[in-house]
């Protein structure tokens, strides 16, 4: 005889259980971009911009060919339906990746990571704008005084503004495409696939504009850096799609800003790039509106549930 009861005890434990995956595999996701983001910023010593982010990619792509091939997910044959949405994720990973990297040579890393955390404050007001999600006041407002916070990072005006704060808001746009575009992707297609796709199209576009630039002799501890940022932003591409297909988004996307710990720990013992008392501030605004805004939607789904009529 079946016992329902059972059912109803292991749903809540299998949620917590995949709620839980889902927020390691985010925080494992931040770290292992921001060891990246620290590695290229290094290595921009050594060698010019669009000639580190080729080396990285070319590194990288070879090394998820081969995992992919491993897996058996190197051919994937992905619906019509779904092609477009996932040349919307690579676009923005491709403009994300080269508007970030570009404001990463001129801003400091803790910085640049705290305007990077207006991401899910963005994605919510990108839903309520063109999907037309509805959006209370409460949320509303947490917008507002989250871009209050990033006025105190980037502080118009003032001698450390320039137009390379306004580059790493544009990064933003694109990793709102990006992260939106990959919730609607089919769960069947391959992570390893996308990453894949991601890591093609970067290097590309950085074999495309490598000649722009000064190509620079290279040396063995440039290539150090350059084969260790691309074994960092490998695991990044995987865990951050993984991290956002499994449990609940309101649980698992706040867990994306453990970022912040590290960039200001690595800014400071690696850059001796001590932050300002404003970015930090800036900073606590960003995070804490960005909790309370995933606060919302949770308690908002949790209502709707109640509320929801159930089959007899």
């Amino acid at each position: 005889m079946l016992d329902l009861s059972q059912g109803l005890v292991d749903k809540p434990q299998m949620v917590l259980s995949d709620n839980i995956k889902g927020a390691s595999l985010m925080a494992a996701s931040m770290a292992a971009f921001i060891v990246n983001d620290t590695l290229m910023k290094l290595a921009y010593d050594f060698v010019s911009m669009y000639q580190a982010m080729l080396l990285r990619g070319l590194a990288a792509t070879a090394m998820i060919v081969v995992i992919a091939a491993w897996r058996r997910e190197l051919k994937v044959s992905v619906p019509k339906r779904e092609r477009g949405i996932l040349a919307l994720r690579v676009l923005g990973e491709v403009g994300s990746t080269t508007a970030f990297l570009t404001a990463l040579l001129h801003m400091p890393l803790a910085n640049l990571t705290a305007i990077m955390q207006t991401m899910p404050l963005a994605v919510t007001l990108a839903a309520a704008v063109f999907l037309k999600e509805p959006l209370g006041w409460r949320r509303w407002s947490a917008i507002a005084v989250g871009f209050c916070g990033v006025l105190m990072i980037v502080r118009p005006g003032s001698d450390g503004f320039n137009s390379f704060s306004i580059l790493a808001l544009v990064a933003v746009a694109f990793v709102v495409l990006r992260d939106i575009s990959t919730r609607r992707l089919n769960a069947q297609i391959p992570s390893i696939f996308v990453s894949l796709l991601t890591s093609v199209a970067v290097t590309v576009l950085a074999a495309v504009m490598a000649p722009t630039m000064e190509w620079r002799p290279l040396s063995g501890h440039a290539l150090a850096l350059l084969g260790t940022a691309a074994v960092c932003v490998i695991f990044g591409y995987i865990f951050s799609v993984k991290a956002m297909r499994v449990g609940e988004i309101a649980f698992v996307a706040p867990f994306r800003y453990t970022i912040m710990i590290w960039a200001i720990l690595l800014g400071i013992f690696v850059f001796n790039d001590y932050p300002s008392q404003w970015t930090l501030i800036g900073a606590a605004i960003i995070v804490g509106t960005g909790v309370y805004s995933f606060y919302r939607e949770r308690k908002r789904r949790l209502l709707a549930a109640k509320v929801a009529p159930r089959n007899p």
